[in-house]
């Protein structure tokens, strides 16, 4: 009885942890009253899985400014929209107004700063996660054996002295 508890008691420590390590990876935020900021370093980008909205006239949208970006007037800083957030009708039926909207995903790179303002008489759901850039964030060292021929003498013909 005790090795049974003990070990039941191993398998939840080590669920409990596993969950704490990889629970922190995705975050989801509900903005409906003050604006959503999130900096992106450097060497790091920014994955948007979710980006809904129920309610409201206005269209939700993801704010991008490059903090590091020079155009070609040689202004710094400059912003873009670059999603929308897709719209969750909640009717049904005939009395449906749109049909589902498809929900895009986005990644944007650092250094940058992402705002996502609140729509008067909406709520919007954002889901993302910030991670290392592709390149960086794993090293693989590759090494490759390739066979060394082994030298060998050779035997030379000398010549033999005429008598």
């Amino acid at each position: 009885m005790e090795i049974f508890f003990g070990r039941f008691l191993v398998a939840c420590v080590l669920l409990g942890a596993a969950s704490f390590v990889f629970a922190g990876e995705f975050k989801s935020r509900i903005i409906t009253s003050s604006p959503l900021t999130i900096t992106i370093p450097d060497n790091h980008f920014l994955k948007v899985t979710n980006f809904t909205q129920e309610g409201g006239v206005d269209r939700g949208v993801l704010t991008v400014t490059l903090n590091s970006q020079t155009d070609q007037t040689g202004q710094t800083g400059q912003t873009a929209n670059v999603l929308t957030a897709s719209r969750i009708d909640s009717s049904t039926g005939s009395a449906s107004q749109n049909p589902p909207e498809i929900i895009n995903q986005v990644k944007i790179a650092g250094p940058a700063q992402v705002t996502v303002a609140p729509v008067l008489g909406a709520t919007l759901f954002i889901t993302f996660r910030k991670l290392p850039n592709e390149g960086t964030s794993t090293s693989t060292t590759v090494i490759v054996v390739s066979p060394t021929p082994t030298p060998t003498a050779t035997p030379t013909a000398t010549p033999t002295p005429t008598p």
